[in-house]
């Protein structure tokens, strides 16, 4: 028989409002999902008759030297699965995301399905392809591919850890479809169901465990959030959610995860779709400047700075707020003529941030370059430097047609030579819709 393929994808985002503000349960952010996605297809292994094989395999083909493959066991005590990273060729590259969130699936998924009271719990071995589309990653040294899909899916000629990341959110957006791709190939419909809420809600607090524990339990994970909902004003959990969780393998892992993932009161994550929307023939675009930041940095300096001067900066994120607030409103009842206004306030409060806490959260460069897009292009509404700043892709509010995008194209083309750097307009589009089921026709030559 042929293996059964099941294919799920994920989006990126873009945090249009709420930079910071969203590492604190006090304040709201308005998160979009984008169009640029990470695809995850899983294919059974075939063996021989009477061969068991206890092996994941994760490749990323569209960059060099980039296969993960995995062994795993059940331990004792409840302490969940157990993920051993093994040699591909003569060397292993770790990847804390991929086996972190193996880590975490494969034990909820032990501890949850029907054969969970086996005294010797096995799963079918599993391929797992993962695809991203080209705007995750800027590509000014592209290898075209021909004969496999160039506008879609791009072949590198880097490792995966070595890719230049435009910050779209990769990890969230890989956490979370590599979650669903495991619970959706392993678990029956009625334990897990991607397109229902309950389906959402458990890949939602799963990836969030998971993703928070890879990058070190930091975050706040709008961005997660986002991978599952896609956009929605979202408001942080409470970090001391996952405290009490115990390490994995630690005595009693897999039931405080399956408590975590499925007790309805635990988490107080809260995410609202409704009034969440860009008025119509206006995009959410992204220019990528191909230089990421260092986020986690940053953030933690923005921190420092917080928790020295409480008053004054309770003060400003208390305004940027109100102002946040104000720019959702504007969009989402059409106004299309308050954009810049809004926007130019919110910058405004943004740099006034990077200049008391000493981070280059709208850099000067950054700074100019949308002061001119918003001068020069008649249909650039304006634009902000997303999130936590610093020099991953901008955000921009611009109209949604081919004359516009040609214009801006060929403007960022330009600035980038004058300015000694590659700025360019990515494909990608803010887009509504979160997590979801693939066909997969459209991964034709990725999956050999």
């Amino acid at each position: 028989m042929a293996p059964t393929h099941t294919a799920v994808s994920a989006p990126g985002k873009v945090l249009l409002a709420g930079g910071y503000l969203v590492l604190d349960r006090d304040y709201s952010s308005l998160v979009f999902g984008l169009s640029a996605r990470i695809s995850v297809v899983a294919r059974e292994i075939s063996t021989s008759a009477g061969v068991q094989l206890q092996e994941i395999v994760v490749t990323s083909p569209q960059f060099l030297d980039s296969q993960w493959r995995y062994g795993y066991h059940l331990t004792a005590e409840d302490g969940g699965i157990k993920v051993t990273q093994l040699h591909v060729g003569s060397s292993i590259n770790p990847n804390p995301f991929v086996e972190t969130t193996l880590t975490y699936a494969l034990t909820y998924i032990a501890a949850t399905s029907p054969s969970r009271h086996r005294s010797a719990f096995s799963l079918d071995p599993v391929h797992l392809t993962v695809l991203a589309d080209n705007d995750y990653y800027s590509q000014p040294h592209t290898i075209p591919n021909t004969e496999k899909n160039p506008t879609r899916f791009s072949k590198f000629p880097t490792p995966l850890k070595d890719a230049n990341k435009t910050g779209l959110g990769s990890s969230a957006a890989l956490v979370t479809s590599l979650t669903a791709s495991l619970l959706t190939h392993y678990l029956p419909a009625e334990l897990f169901d991607i397109d229902s809420h309950e389906g959402k809600r458990i890949l939602h607090n799963l990836a969030q465990a998971a993703h928070c524990a890879a990058q070190g339990k930091v975050g706040s994970g709008f961005d997660v959030a986002a991978a599952v909902y896609g956009s929605c004003r979202y408001r942080r959990f409470s970090p001391s959610i996952l405290k009490s969780l115990p390490e994995p393998g630690h005595a009693g892992f897999a039931p405080a995860i399956v408590d975590l993932v499925t007790n309805q009161t635990t988490w107080d994550t809260e995410v609202a779709k409704d009034g969440v929307s860009v008025p119509a023939g206006l995009a959410i675009r992204m220019c990528d400047v191909d230089c990421g930041s260092q986020t986690v940095g940053m953030v933690k300096q923005v921190l420092a700075w917080k928790a020295s001067k409480p008053e004054a900066s309770k003060q400003l994120w208390d305004n940027l707020q109100a102002k946040n607030e104000a720019l959702g409103k504007i969009l989402a009842e059409d106004r299309k003529d308050d954009i810049k206004g809004a926007v130019d306030a919110i910058r405004e409060l943004i740099r006034a941030m990077g200049s008391e806490s000493g981070v280059p959260i709208e850099p000067e460069t950054q700074t100019a370059l949308l002061d001119a897009l918003v001068a020069e292009i008649d249909g650039v509404y304006n634009g902000v430097v997303p999130g936590a700043g610093g020099f991953d892709a901008l955000a921009l509010l611009m109209r949604d047609d081919a004359e516009t995008e040609s214009k801006v194209k060929e403007f960022v083309k330009g600035w980038g030579k004058e300015h000694g750097g590659m700025v360019r307009l990515l494909d990608v589009k803010g887009e509504m819709e979160g997590v979801r089921k693939e066909g997969l026709g459209q991964y034709g030559g990725w999956l050999s």
